[in-house]
């Protein structure tokens, strides 16, 4: 299981943790072994109303490239109409969002079925839940590795290295990390990319260019997913 971050909140988490799940499931394909993926996002706002209940897009994105089937509310336990920052949602709605809350309600039974699940985050790395703590007090207390998507723009350097900081001061390991191209018009994108290459300590799991048609299916023509199997097989291998 990993989880996934951004630099900020349209970094493009679920286009590329969306794009990791198809890229995947080519590749085990392709071996000849079709894994079990899950696509989870544990908080969402911004939601719809629907007959069915509170919808949101992220998440029913990444169950469509999942190929472990769970409920919607599996996949997204958390979610709020506003398109706010969450804590201030739940604050409104009577909701506890801490950290624990949070922990309890992830089916982490279900999730155990899959070959790799992919925990999207919201928001960046430090996202409030109300009362001084945080979501990356869960992914601490579940010891997940992170992927990090970087969003490419103006200022991008400084984000990426410092969400890197945060995470890497929090006791946990960056499986890897991504570059997603938000700005079209962005000035000296391949000089800036050379630059997190050499910076960044994590894999290079790829960079998605500025998508017109932005679907899962496209951007996963840029990922790579090989350092991400073989640390999911190595584990897997490794005695308990």
């Amino acid at each position: 299981m990993f989880f996934v971050t951004g630099t900020d909140t349209d970094s493009g988490k679920t286009l590329v943790t969306s794009g990791l799940l198809m890229a995947i499931n080519r590749e085990s394909a392709r071996l000849g072994s079709q894994w079990l993926t899950l696509g989870v996002k544990p908080i969402a706002s911004g939601c719809e109303m629907t007959s069915s209940g509170l919808r949101n897009s992220d998440a029913l994105q990444l169950m469509a490239c999942s190929t472990l089937k769970l409920s919607y509310e599996q996949v997204n336990p958390f979610s709020f109409l506003p398109a706010i920052a969450p804590h201030i949602a739940a604050k409104n709605a009577g909701i506890n969002l801490s950290p624990e809350v949070i922990a309890a309600r992830l089916d982490l039974p279900a999730f155990a079925a899959a070959d790799l699940c992919l925990l999207e985050g919201a928001g960046g790395w430090r996202l409030p839940l109300g009362e001084g703590r945080y979501l990356s007090e869960l992914v601490q207390q579940l010891q997940l590795p992170v992927i990090l998507i970087v969003g490419m723009k103006l200022g991008c350097l400084n984000h990426a290295l410092l969400t890197q900081e945060a995470i890497l001061a929090d006791g946990l390991k960056i499986a890897g990390w991504v570059a997603n191209s938000v700005d079209p018009n962005m000035s000296m994108f391949e000089e800036n990319l050379t630059s997190l290459k050499e910076m960044m300590t994590a894999p290079f799991l790829g960079c998605v260019p500025f998508l017109e048609s932005p679907t899962a299916d496209n951007a996963a023509n840029f990922l790579h997913c090989e350092a991400l199997i073989k640390r999911v097989v190595t584990e897997a291998c490794s005695p308990k």
